[in-house]
């Protein structure tokens, strides 16, 4: 693996580029009604996407085989004559799109977002633009159109991972840049309108084949290429369709990845839609057989942080060679669906708070209800809210559904008394992110005027 893979790409994450907004500071002495401006829905039936907030994401593809990382062929410099004597070993005989939704549902996630095409270029579906697809397997199946037939059953949003790189296809330009292969393969003929025709046939084929599509995915667009073309025919055969803003023109909303763009997980405001993505594996997206995984702790905190600043959070996992989801991510997904039907109504119809939240803790509200979102555990087993000085009539940890006692107090290095929640189970929630529910005779918005 060569240093420059990092480099180049750490510079276009870094640069807000995959976010594509601007960031807004926490504001200075301001409340419920404060200069955050809610953003606008766009009024047409891609508003789903505000009301289902919690994806998963799913790689998967040839590369699940070798399982050491998405990017195997490039990252190790594999010719593409021997990465793709893969295809001829694919055969998941135990891919069941019905246990993927399954554990996606049980994990609270309402949609899901499919890798159709990664960089190596192997296609999921029945493709009539490349013999490089499932089709020409011993599996011979066409997975896109399964998976299709199962989210449709249950009402589950489908939304549609394509890569603008593709390592297998003769006309991509691969020139060495990041995420390409370092030269064109022997026999290749790169030419970017070829290519390009290449790529419009095969999104039509997606956008018209398997029935109503909810979102479109685009990924390295590495040349940066504009023709909003490409996204105003999917609009047309898709008009449902959420765009990221990976591909030809800004899209809809803005896709921070990780923790590459440091400036998407702080912030108290987006300007645009947002929809973060991160893998329930350190080192890769798709499968990898000696993976490192996150904590829970890690997962619960960046899905709190994105939905209670109103943001969608998309998260992923990688199955095998045989279509399973893995025991580790099965059980991480497990315990954070646990947590999160717990105090989901915590992220529902609620506006964040900005004089109250800060990046240790966020607080959101609606109506008479506050929620404190212990996003950076405490130091000790009391929180303040200054400057509210108000009792509640009720607070509850939703975690556990526990009592919780509150009190306005003066401390001792504090010249006035402001609301404080006291003793907070901190140690028996240390692998957790704690989420109280306080309950105020008036309403929120009256309390911080």
């Amino acid at each position: 693996m060569k240093r420059r893979d990092f480099i180049n790409i750490s510079a276009v994450l870094a640069s807000g580029t995959l976010w594509g907004g601007k960031v807004s500071a926490l504001p200075a002495n301001s409340f419920f009604d404060s200069e955050l401006m809610p953003i606008q829905r766009f009024g047409d039936g891609r508003d789903w996407f505000f009301e289902k907030r919690f994806g998963m994401f799913v790689h998967w593809g040839i590369y699940a085989i070798p399982a050491v990382h998405e990017q195997y062929q490039q990252r190790y410099s594999i010719s593409r004559e021997e990465y793709d004597k893969y295809a001829q070993q694919w055969n998941p005989k135990d891919f069941n799109p019905d246990h993927w939704l399954d554990l996606m549902q049980e994990a609270g996630m309402e949609y899901l977002t499919f890798t159709t095409k990664h960089h190596d270029g192997f296609c999921m579906w029945d493709t009539k633009e490349t013999s490089f697809n499932v089709m020409n397997t011993p599996y011979n199946k066409d997975i896109l159109g399964m998976l299709a037939n199962a989210c449709y059953k249950r009402n589950v949003p489908l939304c549609l991972y394509y890569s603008v790189v593709d390592w297998h296809n003769p006309y991509y330009p691969n020139k060495g840049r990041h995420h390409e292969l370092p030269q064109p393969e022997p026999g290749d003929t790169p030419n970017w309108e070829k290519y390009m025709e290449f790529v419009k046939a095969q999104v039509k084929e997606l956008c018209t084949n398997y029935g109503e599509i909810s979102g479109f995915w685009w990924d390295m667009n590495v040349p940066e290429y504009k023709d909003p073309s490409i996204n105003a025919m999917i609009r047309k055969l898709q008009p449902n369709a959420v765009i990221n803003n990976r591909g030809f023109d800004k899209g809809d909303y803005g896709t921070p990845e990780r923790n590459f763009d440091k400036g998407a997980d702080k912030v108290m405001e987006f300007d645009r839609p947002v929809e973060a993505c991160e893998s329930a594996g350190m080192q890769s997206w798709g499968y990898r057989k000696n993976e490192d995984y996150y904590t829970d702790r890690y997962l619960e905190k960046k899905l709190d942080n994105y939905l209670s600043k109103n943001g969608n959070f998309l998260l992923n996992v990688g199955p095998d060679a045989t279509g399973k989801i893995p025991e580790v991510p099965t059980g991480k997904l497990k315990r954070l669906g646990k947590w999160y039907h717990s105090v989901q109504e915590a992220y529902e119809n609620v506006e964040l708070i900005p004089g109250l939240s800060s990046n240790n803790m966020l607080v959101t509200a609606h109506d008479n209800i506050m929620y404190v979102h212990l996003n950076t555990l405490p130091v000790g087993n009391t929180v303040g809210l200054y400057p509210l000085s108000t009792m509640p009539e009720k607070a509850i940890l939703l975690n556990n559904n526990k009592k919780l006692s509150c009190s306005v107090k003066r401390k001792p290095y504090e010249k006035e008394p402001f609301l404080w929640i006291n003793e907070l189970p901190v140690n028996e929630l240390c692998n957790t992110v704690p989420v109280v529910k306080l309950e105020f005779k008036k309403s929120i918005n009256k309390l911080l005027s």
